[in-house]
């Protein structure tokens, strides 16, 4: 993992700390504080400003397990995150599409031109968050991210403490699987709706644009730049660049922010056990 060009880094944790931090988690194992502490306790070994520990249940939308109430004026927008937004989230996608589990930062995981994304200049700004990192944990019956950011300007998270806490995870992980063995599963009735979404995310604007247009629409929202978007089709930049007009032309809009608000939009709109474009569903309700 390369550093990106910082001002200050937080230290890594001494072992001891980590022994005491794992030691407060076992205290109240299978007990009803332990979400909040298990999300509080990596936040200090990390030194995260803040944190939010998410429960991806079986097949079903996220799940708030703890949330670090905000006293800094920061802007919740955990709301559009839960309905939809997560799709684009590149911490969602490398545990729930990818299946990768561990400890990962923002610029790990992230596509190039990700910080030039809707999706980011949507999230970030308005929740205050300046670097974050995800700890992804497998459970029986899904995963837990645990997200855990920086506030302050020019504070990110150091290769060196991101490493430390890698060392711990078989036992972060081992003791939240423990506490969540039992916990209640979704009916088999429960429509699948995480894989509709993804679905959504893979069919949206199908209707309308040929299958190239689709496939630079879909890497635009997942935050990759148009250099990043040629080389993964084997094209050039300038044809990317005429994918996109055109996608545009057809969506009626004309910048990536009405693109991702377009498919926020159409996310929302969709039925229970929609299985087409989801922009059919939205200009049928409009």
């Amino acid at each position: 993992m390369a550093n990106p060009p910082v001002k200050s880094q937080i230290q890594a944790a001494p072992l001891a700390e980590v022994a005491n931090t794992l030691a407060r988690m076992i205290c109240v194992l299978h007990k009803p504080e332990f979400p909040q502490v298990f999300t509080r306790a990596l936040m200090d070994l990390t030194g995260a400003e803040d944190g939010t520990l998410l429960w991806f249940k079986a097949d079903g939308l996220p799940q708030v397990a703890y949330n670090v109430p905000r006293i800094d004026g920061g802007t919740s927008t955990l709301d559009a995150y839960l309905q939809g937004a997560f799709l684009l989230d590149p911490f969602y996608r490398a545990a729930g599409i990818d299946n990768l589990r561990g400890i990962f930062g923002l610029r790990d995981l992230a596509p190039e031109g990700f910080r030039d994304s809707e999706y980011f200049s949507t999230w970030y700004p308005l929740t205050g968050f300046n670097d974050e990192c995800g700890v992804l944990l497998s459970l029986p019956n899904g995963f837990l991210h645990c997200a855990l950011t920086t506030i302050t300007a020019n504070r990110y998270f150091s290769v060196e403490q991101l490493q430390g806490i890698a060392d711990a995870f078989p036992a972060i992980e081992a003791l939240a699987q423990s506490h969540w063995a039992n916990a209640p599963q979704f009916s088999p009735k429960q429509p699948q709706i995480r894989d509709q979404l993804n679905d959504a995310l893979a069919t949206f604007g199908s209707s309308l644009l040929t299958r190239r247009e689709r496939e630079v629409i879909e890497y635009v929202l997942l935050g990759n730049s148009t250099r990043r978007i040629a080389e993964k089709l084997g094209v050039s930049a300038e044809t990317i660049k005429l994918h996109r007009k055109h996608a545009y032309s057809k969506l009626d809009i004309s910048s990536q922010g009405e693109l991702f608000h377009l498919f926020m939009d159409c996310i929302l709109s969709i039925p229970q056990d929609y299985n087409k474009d989801p922009l059919i569903a939205y200009q049928q309700r409009g």
